[in-house]
This record gives structure tokens, sequence and C-alpha cells, in this order.
């Protein structure tokens, strides 16, 4: 919705404009109601709701008119409420900010238009809108088909950290309790796992959020550097204490390979040097 709303702002004018001169174009709108406003439903594919009030008590007067059916429970309701929060322009014609209807629980504007004794107001779904003026690009059976596809694979990394964190506590009370061989290894190794499990998940919790709960249909690359710092951090710590058993472990039993710790630490220093340079310079593009 965010999104939508910025996206709206940025081009308001010719949206207004757009809107108005349609409307304008078909002049009187209440003989249209013989059909059930037909004409202006097939003009805007946006167009989810009708409905006209008297100018001077505000109450609505017959119910609302949706593209296949009328809803008559939202007769006589007292719709000042949302005129208070118009301005009129020239024409009779004002524009609403946008905000969630309601009615159909859609980011939508309102046009009203004053006719006579009677103001008609216009509910336009905002993500329709935009699409339609070629401002947002929406391709619904692609959507639901890649919607689908990251809820099968967020939720599976998800069930896959769970087990994740399952195995390693259940081999570390194994070792404890059965076999009674407790040694640094087998204390760093649910560490290790349960570091990755928790990247995991946070990974899996970000594509949710961002391409199923809260679609987003405009790059953010706040976000998306958000998302990799955070990930990248849980690897390096990961890999850090992986670093340390080797460290240990060459140690203990061969001095001689010492190197190879080295040649690891070194890795990941450099991994998170580049990460330092990634935030610093991305710091920096978005003051």
């Amino acid at each position: 919705m965010k999104e939508f709303i910025e996206t709206y702002n940025q081009h308001k004018d010719e949206i207004e404009f757009f809107v108005q001169e349609s409307v304008k174009n078909l002049g009187d709108l209440m003989p249209l109601k013989k059909n059930n406003f037909l004409k202006l439903f097939n003009l805007f594919p946006s167009l989810e709701l009708i409905y006209f009030t008297n100018k001077t008590t505000k109450i609505q007067l017959e119910g609302n008119y949706y593209r296949n059916r009328i809803d008559l429970e939202a007769k006589g309701k007292n719709r000042s409420y949302v005129i208070s929060k118009l301005e009129f322009k020239e024409d009779n014609i004002a524009f609403s900010k946008p905000y969630i209807s309601s009615a159909t629980r859609n980011t939508c504007i309102t046009v009203t238009v004053k006719e006579d004794d009677q103001i008609i107001f216009l509910d336009l779904r905002l993500d329709i809108l935009l699409e339609k003026l070629n401002l947002i690009e929406l391709n619904k059976p692609f959507h639901k088909l890649t919607k689908a596809f990251y809820i099968l694979a967020g939720f599976s990394m998800i069930t896959l950290s769970i087990m994740t964190i399952a195995y390693s506590l259940y081999e570390f009370v194994y070792y404890i309790f059965i076999e009674t061989t407790l040694n640094l290894e087998m204390i760093f190794k649910p560490i290790i796992a349960l570091t990755l499990s928790i990247a995991i998940f946070d990974l899996a919790k970000t594509i949710l959020e961002q391409e199923v709960f809260f679609k987003s249909y405009s790059k953010n690359s706040k976000v998306e550097t958000k998302i990799l710092t955070k990930f990248l951090s849980t690897i390096i710590i990961a890999l850090s204490i992986e670093a340390l058993i080797v460290v240990f472990k060459i140690a203990l039993n061969d001095y001689e390979k010492m190197i190879n710790a080295f040649y690891l630490i070194a890795g990941i220093s450099i991994i998170l040097l580049s990460l330092t340079a990634f935030i610093h310079y991305s710091n920096k593009k978005h003051k």
C-alpha cells in the first residue's frame, strides 16, 4: 500500500486531471443510474463503488452500487464526515486522499461530483487505477504464481530451520546423557547450527513479509541493504565460531596445520571488510 500511495502522490496532478476530464466528458452522471451506472464501471476498470447523498443533509439516498450488485444496507447513512475531508475544485469535482475503504477493504481514492441537489461519490481502487495509467505493473496470474512459490519456499525454509534447531539440540543432549563424551566440538556445533537456523529463519521471514503478506511492488534499496546486511552478519558469526573450533582442534593436535586456520580467519576478515564497505557506501547513497 505504501508504494501505491507514494506513486499516487508523485503523479497526483496527472491522475486527477485524467479522472476529472473523463468524468466531465460523460456529462451528467445521474441519468446513468437507470443502468446501474454500467457505463461508468466500463469506463473506469478501477471503479468499485458508487453512492450519492443529498447535497444539504449529506444523507445517503440509496444503497451502494457495486460492479455486479447493489447493497441497500448503506441507505440512510450520514456521509458528512467524508465531505468534510474534501476540497471541491472547479467543475464541482473533488478528490480525497488515498485511504482504506471500509466497504471493500481496498486502498482507494474517492472522487465526488456535485450534480443538482446531489453529491455523487466514486470510489476508485488505487492499484488498478495506477496500473491502467501505466504507473505500476501488475500481472495477476503471474503474481499469484510467484506468491505461491514464495509461500512454499518461505515456509519450507522456516521448517528446515526448526528441524535444524531440533536436531542440534537432540545431538547435544544425546552426547551428554547417552554417549557421555562431551568436548569443545560438541559444544560449538549446536551453536553453529542455531546461528545458521537464525539466518535461514530471518531470510524466510523477510521473503514472506516482502513478497507475500506485505507485497512490495517497488524496489526499496534500504530494505534490500538491511536484508543483506543482517543475513551476512549471521553467516559471519557462524563462520567465526567454526574458525574458533578449527583453531582449538589444530592447537590440540597438529600445529603444522595452523596455516589453514589462518586462511579461514583471513577469508572471514575479507567478508567482514567487504560488508563494512558495502554498509558505508549504502548509507552515503541514502543520505
